[in-house]
């Protein structure tokens, strides 16, 4: 392992007030021991780290004395990158504050939209809806999947990046949009609000004989609400075993990981544990939700994180049997932890290992399939798709 340098993440608060701190050392106030950061250690303790004061003297000599005026933001922006990225670690990372805010909205379970994903088209270069989310604006106002855009509010966006036809809708100050689209060659003009939508993370339908298939696709803080209502209408449908999608489900946070898990295992049962620099803590199954039937999981190379943790959770401790099928998932056995800045931005550094039940770490590893099932690209007679790995794991549930 790398010696680490003298900066350390609580010297992030005093480098971003540092124009402060410099004034009360300049003007001799006195810190006390018992006057602490936000973080725990003293000012005190902080100010007496040598590596950190040799870089105040620094950053107050550049500041004074460099020939041209200096962006102090966007040079302490880089200082904190700089620190983050001298770890070596992939997963630890500096966001400004425009990234951190996008990964908290994708991962909150709500955004501010009218309800719709679109793309634009490869052929025709036309923006067109391709997905209208249930109960949302869009769904309210008519919209309908296939519908193209043609204006917004006006503008004519057939040569609009996605991004700035997203930016269009969502940045109204009026909190509604003019649209006018085309449908089956005819133009249809819409108004629709623009509204606090819930991201619809999973999706999932009864197949024959009385299979359950649930697809997830990230874990956002409303995961486990969105699986919890998901459950009751298959079992309400008759639903007996169970196929859960994880393919392509690139994780997301580690208390719905937790919270999803807690819906199948029974109380009491372990879920992971996390091992620190100095301890090691384990996570049990505190609710008295818990299923009963057999279940699959489907797994490939992008399950990754807490996908890989809800499924280790189940393998090793759902009584009812679980069977992996696909191809051996990413292998992130590591979690991260976030800091948040007054400015918006944020450090995010991995600050514990997770552990299966059984007491394995799987970073670098990943979780293997008891049935190894490699995608293939595979059409029926009218020139569909076949999924060849859920038809796989429909058969093994089926035999069991």
């Amino acid at each position: 392992m790398k010696n680490k340098k003298g900066f350390n993440l609580l010297s992030v608060v005093i480098i971003i007030c540092v124009t402060s701190i410099i004034s009360g050392i300049t003007t001799g106030v006195i810190v006390t021991n018992s006057y602490k950061s936000s973080t725990g250690m003293t000012y005190n303790e902080l100010l007496n780290d040598e590596s950190l004061n040799e870089f105040l003297e620094v950053y107050s000599s550049v500041v004074n004395n460099y020939y041209e005026d200096v962006n102090t933001t966007e040079m302490i922006d880089s200082a904190l990158n700089a620190m983050l990225e001298y770890l070596g670690d992939s997963y630890t990372t500096y966001l400004d504050d425009d990234q951190a805010k996008e990964l908290e909205e994708s991962l909150s379970g709500v955004y501010r939209g009218i309800g719709i994903s679109f793309q634009i088209d490869k052929t025709t270069n036309a923006p067109t809806i391709i997905s209208v989310t249930k109960s949302s604006p869009a769904e309210s106002a008519g919209l309908m999947v296939g519908d193209i855009f043609i204006s917004i509010d006006g503008v004519l966006v057939n040569d609009k990046t996605s991004e700035e036809i997203k930016n269009m809708i969502i940045n109204n100050s009026d909190n509604k949009v003019s649209l006018v689209i085309l449908r089956n060659g005819t133009e249809m003009s819409f108004e629709v609000n623009i509204e606090n939508v819930q991201d619809v993370n999973i999706s999932y339908e009864l197949k024959e004989n009385n299979i359950g298939y649930l697809k997830m696709d990230k874990f956002s803080k409303t995961l486990s609400n969105q699986v919890e209502n998901a459950l009751a209408d298959l079992t309400s449908q008759g639903m007996q075993k169970l196929i859960i999608d994880l393919r392509g489900n690139t994780g997301g946070y580690l208390e719905s990981a937790e919270s999803t898990a807690n819906l199948f295992l029974e109380k009491g049962k372990l879920i992971y544990s996390l091992k620190n620099k100095t301890a090691k803590a384990d996570y049990h199954d505190k609710t008295t939700a818990h299923t009963t039937f057999p279940i699959v999981i489907l797994l490939d190379n992008n399950s990754a994180s807490a996908a890989e943790v809800l499924a280790a959770a189940l393998k090793d401790s759902y009584d009812y049997g679980v069977t992996f099928v696909g191809t051996t998932s990413f292998g992130k056995g590591v979690v991260q932890q976030t800091y948040d800045l007054k400015d918006g931005s944020m450090a995010k550094y991995t600050s514990a290992q997770w552990l299966r039940p059984n007491g394995d770490c799987i970073d670098g590893i990943g979780l293997k399939p008891d049935y190894e099932v490699v995608k293939e690209d595979i059409r029926d007679e009218m020139g569909y798709p076949i999924d060849n790995q859920l038809q796989r794991a429909i058969e093994i549930i089926s035999a069991l």
